[in-house]
């Protein structure tokens, strides 16, 4: 036999041995061809999105929305769905790993949709519209407007959530107002609140429902809503060029679309509460 040949042949070999029969999940086109697949979903903890209930059930917001998506897969095509889910704490590692992962990979970290992201992964639809907020100690005074910051922030330190707009919040702030501004990193929100309001030490940009529920468990922040960013979109993460992206897609977009609907409604109210629920929605509806 040529040489070639056979060394076409041993490397098609290879090829295939390394396609998605490796992979932890099914490619969309594996699961119409079988009527059965696997979803591998990864996520990082957060309080009111994805964490563990009492019987150590995964649930919250993202967590409910992806179940009803799966739970919409299943009554609309017939398909059997196996959900695999993994917890990675560092958002940054999260994002990555779903980045470089093959179809059938799904991510949820409350990741903004920015055009940036969009040329190295896929986005699902919104799931909700975020307000970005700045907060404090309670016992610095309200900040009165962005360009000020340097003087009357003068004694604080920045703490940004490394990887995510918010850093890049920080560096504005840095950059445009204040060159002296000194910046340390944290890599969760809990940790984040908990910097802020032991001492007053630091500045630091959290999302609203981090904020409110700091708030309402009595942790002495305060909000400096001159500085509010009210216009970013979270949504579900995918590989690039993902062939799962069009049936999430076709999901949300479904009908009226599911953020219009009493389920989602009710995810919302049942892990945000009523006050925050609505300040969300009003959030998106002011958005679109």
């Amino acid at each position: 036999m040529n040489t070639n040949l056979i060394l076409i042949i041993l490397a098609t070999v290879w090829i295939a041995s390394c396609t998605p029969d490796d992979s932890p999940a099914d490619s969309w086109q594996r699961v119409e061809t079988t009527g059965e697949g696997t979803i591998l979903l990864y996520y990082v903890a957060s309080d009111g999105f994805a964490y563990y209930d009492n019987g150590n059930n995964l649930t919250g917001v993202t967590a409910d929305i992806f179940y009803d998506f799966v739970n919409w897969i299943e009554n609309t095509y017939g398909y059997e769905i196996t959900l695999q889910k993994e917890n990675i704490e560092s958002w940054s590692h999260f994002y990555n790993t779903v980045k470089e992962s093959p179809s059938g990979i799904f991510g949820m970290g409350n990741v903004t949709i920015t055009d940036e992201r969009w040329k190295e992964i896929d986005f699902s639809p919104p799931y909700m519209t975020n307000i970005a907020v700045l907060i404090t100690n309670k016992e610095t005074e309200e900040l009165s407007s962005p360009e000020t910051i340097a003087g009357e922030f003068a004694h604080l330190r920045a703490l940004a959530f490394e990887g995510t707009l918010h850093e890049e919040r920080i560096n504005y702030f840095r950059d445009e107002f204040y060159p002296e501004l000194q910046i340390d990193f944290a890599h969760s929100n809990n940790e984040i609140i908990e910097q802020v309001a032991s001492d007053n030490k630091y500045f630091a940009y959290v999302d609203v429902y981090n904020y409110w529920r700091a708030r309402e468990a009595g942790v002495p922040l305060r909000r400096h809503g001159i500085a509010d960013e009210p216009s970013e979109q979270f949504g579900y993460i995918l590989p690039n060029n993902s062939d799962w992206t069009p049936i999430i897609t076709r999901f949300f977009e479904e009908g009226d679309g599911y953020v219009n609907t009493a389920p989602y409604r009710e995810i919302m109210v049942t892990h945000l509460g009523t006050e925050l629920a609505q300040l969300l929605e009003e959030a998106r509806l002011n958005s679109e």
